[in-house]
């Protein structure tokens, strides 16, 4: 039988209770029959923050989650979401879930085969309902995508962000419908205002060099000191024009070419040999000089000449191969030059055995060595170290080598399933514990560019994290530590409390993509500026909608209208648009900001035409979300 459960606050031990329980009849949500409200499978990571925000959104939601975590539940709870405690793969769950009149469904279900079935199941029985899935493997994606279901993949949404934490970039690239965009931040170099530094470019955000609050969208006449950090939006064109030029990115490199890399071989090869190669090879050498030289003084041909060297130096290696061409031989030799022969054919051969058989066991012993990570570690230098290998850090170190980056991985599973993709890729992969001195010593923390502690694990990244900082000693500050922390609580803590590097939610990052694909809304970009999250989209202009009408100026402060198309204006992208301007229906507008303020300008425009619902009876109508979320 399937049920609405929640945990209650005050139940004893944390336990479940019926989500009817205590309520009054006429307050008990019967999900079964709602109408127009969005399903979210799946209450992990980035299920928690899609459902927090379309509750703040203003959307009615139901979560569909089979086994889940009782103080998520709580939180869920807390905002009025009824959870649906069932399968997602079950008609009966979705049945109670409401399924028949939901405008859309997210499925982020840990597991792509549950996620493919759910997928295949809801599209059988509501072939018109927006599906939104989380996947993995992009072959099952290709496949769903045919069906009109939307997949996404929160490893190559949030990669990105990770890899522009590491290189400490200070651009962020955006295509806003075919026109590129550039997010720079830069130092400001001296004091006055945003207008009399950067002109018409569109300020984003001002971090204080002091360490005080950042302003998010401030006005053209925000005043700035040298010294603080200035994020600016505009095209290529005009931030070269102002002389804008992002921070520390890492150089183009498109591979070392065919000389380097034979170079490298041979360097390598060298460096592999060890004395018992050297000694063999002594001794060859000088096996081949002593018979050059008996040669040259005792061989005589039948009309009395002597060898030149160069027929003295061929017949010595012809001897010691044991090739024997026939062209020399010591038959009409005297009989000391025969024993002489014996000698060198059967020194040389064992002596040319024994350097052929140590030279192949070093070629193989440094495949060996390539194929377990170990190869020549101690030559990394303005290196990646990226521990922990998942979907994520797969993508990370995928586009950290794109652009010619090095990289090396630690993983503590052997049997990890990325292991050995990321290896076949030609990437060093230390099986070992991030925690040791002796591991971060083994792949070269001290010359290391950047770190990335990217497990699945919050408290396993803390730990890493706070082991990388001792070892790097007086280089840490320096050195850029990005953190992958699911806590939001957690990951304030550890940016202002502890100083430990630099924290990125892959949760908060993905989210908004989902929310955006289920709502039917275009979300372009996401990406950190400090520690706030900036959210990139397109809206069009609804008729009749909140926007529609309505001028720029009237936005919320801390959202901005980079460019607009305007649906009678010929086609042509409008940048920058005035703040007088006013929105028409069939209007598309670039608009960046938080993702809390942009859901709350979409819920003001597309959400009154979309068909949704009405939000459960507590959501907010504010547009900033004070609720604490245990969840990234």
């Amino acid at each position: 039988m399937i049920s609405v459960l929640s945990w209650a606050k005050g139940s004893p031990g944390g336990g479940p209770r019926d989500y009817r329980e205590g309520m009054a009849p006429a307050d008990v949500p019967v999900t079964r029959d709602w109408r127009g409200h969005i399903i979210v499978c799946g209450l992990d990571d980035v299920g928690l923050r899609t459902v927090e925000q379309l509750y703040h959104a203003g959307v009615r939601v139901v979560v569909v989650e089979d086994i889940a975590d009782p103080r998520l539940v709580r939180v869920v709870r807390g905002w009025g979401v009824p959870v649906v405690v069932g399968s997602p793969r079950l008609q009966e769950t979705l049945d109670e879930a409401g399924l028949p009149g939901a405008v859309a469904v997210i499925c982020v279900l840990a597991d792509d085969l549950h996620t493919l079935e759910a997928a295949l199941l809801m599209r059988e029985q509501r072939d018109d309902v927006r599906l939104v899935v989380q996947l993995r493997n992009p072959a099952v994606g290709r496949a769903l995508s045919a069906m009109r279901v939307a997949v996404l993949d929160v490893a190559g949404l949030s990669a990105p962000s990770v890899v522009e934490a590491c290189l400490r970039r200070g651009t962020h690239e955006l295509d806003l419908d075919g026109q590129p965009f550039v997010a720079a931040q830069v130092t400001a170099e001296d004091s006055g205002t945003l207008r009399s530094r950067y002109g018409s470019l569109a300020p984003l955000a001002v971090t204080p060099h002091d360490g005080g609050e950042v302003v998010i969208c401030p006005g053209r006449d925000h005043p700035i000191r040298a010294g603080d950090r200035v994020t600016v939006l505009g095209t290529p064109e005009e931030l070269a024009e102002a002389r804008v030029v992002g921070g520390d990115e890492a150089p183009a490199d498109t591979g070392p070419g065919r000389l380097a890399r034979a170079v490298e071989l041979a360097g390598s090869v060298l460096r592999a040999l060890d004395r018992r190669i050297a000694y063999a090879l002594v001794a060859l050498i000088t096996l081949l000089n002593v018979s050059v030289l008996v040669l040259q003084l005792g061989y005589r041909e039948p009309d009395g000449t002597r060898m030149t060297l160069l027929d003295a130096l061929y017949f010595s290696v012809e001897s010691i191969a044991t090739v024997g061409y026939g062209d020399y031989n010591f038959r009409d030799q005297e009989a000391w030059l025969r024993v002489f022969a014996i000698g060198l054919m059967v020194v040389g051969a064992c002596f040319a055995a024994t350097f052929i058989a140590l030279l192949t066991n070093m070629l193989v012993s440094i495949r060996i060595q390539e194929a377990l990570g170990n190869r020549l570690l101690d030559r990394l230098t303005d290196h990646v170290v990226v521990i922990g290998i998942g979907s994520v850090g797969a993508q990370v170190v995928e586009r950290l080598r794109a652009i010619g980056t090095g990289v090396v991985v630690i993983e503590s599973d052997e049997n990890n399933r990325y292991v050995a993709q990321v290896r076949d890729s030609g990437v060093p992969v230390i099986i070992a514990d991030a925690t040791l001195a002796r591991t971060l010593d083994r792949v070269q923390l001290g010359s290391a560019r950047a770190v990335a502690v990217l497990t699945s694990d919050d408290l396993v990244n803390l730990e890493t994290g706070l082991a990388v900082k001792d070892r790097l000693g007086e280089r840490w500050g320096s050195v850029p530590v990005v953190l992958r922390l699911f806590d939001r609580t957690l990951a304030a803590t550890v940016e202002h409390t502890l100083s430990l590097g630099v924290t990125r939610s892959t949760a908060a990052l993905a989210a908004p993509w989902f929310v955006g694909a289920a709502l039917g809304l275009d979300v372009l970009a996401t990406f950190y500026v400090g520690s706030q999250l900036m959210l990139v989209g397109r809206l069009t202009v609804a008729p009749g909608g909140g926007l529609d009408g309505l001028a720029m100026q009237d936005l919320s402060a801390r959202t901005r209208v980079v460019a607009i198309r305007r649906a009678t204006g010929g086609g042509t992208l409008e940048h920058p648009p005035r703040r007088d301007t006013r929105f028409a229906a069939g209007d598309q507008a670039f608009l960046i900001g938080p993702y809390e303020e942009l859901l709350q300008v979409l819920r003001r425009d597309a959400l009154s035409t979309a068909g949704l619902g009405p939000a459960s009876p507590s959501a907010p109508a504010s547009s900033s979300p004070e609720t604490v979320v245990p969840g990234g």
